[in-house]
């Protein structure tokens, strides 16, 4: 199995680039966004492989980093997602950006890849939020009341806040940031309209 290669910039296609490696073209298929970030013909360049092994065909698929080859096998554990929208999906939101997404329960954003609908986009969120974390770059209890609020286990106060931010124009994960941050200054048994001053504040900074 190849796992990694090393060699010249030969030539791009729609979707892939010729990668020489010794004298011998290989064909890597890519994501939009690691397709940008590749140099011109003739630079060198390093790509993390992904090697699929058919019966009428062998298919390599090339990565800037691990952790973005790594993303791309988890997304294909989800239901109804294949190398295609995978592929996709990185193209839209790099690793770190899709593990806060997960993280977050923020469906829209996954959503925003094209051929995405959003009951592929829920899939994702739900199937991959007890792996996501461990990327996500975000306040674990941010990450907890997404799941909570998300889950219908997050107190009404709480809940109701979140609500009326998203109702006043901010996303889920803003709204969620800004009430867990207006929670903990708070304290238990605040009231919804003191979380929401509060959450405005913190929007506001």
């Amino acid at each position: 199995m190849i796992g990694k290669l090393k060699g010249l910039i030969d030539s791009y296609g729609e979707d892939f680039v010729i990668l020489d490696v010794g004298g011998v073209g290989y064909q890597v298929h890519c994501s939009s966004r690691t397709l940008q970030h590749l140099p011109s013909p003739g630079e060198a360049a390093v790509l993390s492989i992904e090697t699929y092994v058919r019966e009428d065909q062998i298919k390599l698929f090339g990565f800037r980093t691990d952790q973005e080859r790594e993303w791309f096998r988890l997304l294909q554990t989800v239901q109804g997602v294949g190398a295609k929208v995978a592929l996709a999906v990185l193209g839209t939101l790099q690793p770190s950006d899709l593990a806060n997404a997960i993280a977050l329960r923020d469906k829209a954003a996954v959503s925003r890849t094209p051929g995405v609908g959003p009951k592929v986009a829920e899939r994702i969120v739900t199937e991959l939020k007890d792996k996501a974390p461990a990327f996500a770059n975000v306040d674990p209890a941010v990450v907890h009341l997404a799941g909570a609020v998300d889950d219908h286990r997050a107190p009404r106060p709480v809940a109701d806040a979140i609500s009326a931010l998203v109702n006043l124009g901010y996303g889920q994960p803003q709204a969620a940031a800004a009430i867990a941050s207006a929670s903990r200054s708070a304290g238990e048994g605040a009231e919804t309209a003191q979380l929401i001053r509060l959450g405005l504040k913190e929007l506001a900074k």
